[in-house]
């Protein structure tokens, strides 16, 4: 006879077997985001109000903005790909949910590259002026 608690059978018995570790996660996300976003605003609404270009790299080059625009794209596109996920595995079936988890993520994984090729750039550009 074995004997299991209700704690001990319910542990691990989701559809993924990872449910908790994803609610945390996205909860901890979420709250990183809400706390970037006013940053990542004043950064961007700054970089808006420079009329010159050059000015605008120069900006964008120093390190408080790059690492501020870097942190939230970053974090904003894994959360994305996280919270697509779900929205996906209820809505979707078979190749249709294979294919959308294939875009969704070669999306937000292809965001972050370009944002973080675009700071690159910016910073080597700064660099050689």
């Amino acid at each position: 006879m074995r004997y299991v608690t209700a704690r001990k059978s319910a542990v691990g018995h989701g559809a993924s077997h990872t449910g908790t570790q994803h609610h945390w996660w996205m909860t901890v996300s979420s709250v990183a985001l809400a706390v970037l976003t006013p940053s990542f605003l004043m950064v961007i609404g700054t970089a808006l109000q420079i009329p010159e270009r050059a000015d605008i790299l120069a900006y964008l080059s120093r390190p408080y903005p790059a690492i501020v625009i870097a942190i939230f794209m970053t974090l904003g596109m894994l959360h994305f790909i996280k919270g697509t996920r779900i929205m996906i595995d209820d809505y979707f079936d078979h190749t249709a949910r294979k294919v959308a988890l294939i875009s969704a993520a070669i999306f937000g994984w292809a965001v972050i590259a370009i944002t973080l090729f675009a700071l690159a750039r910016v910073m080597l550009a700064t660099a050689t002026i």
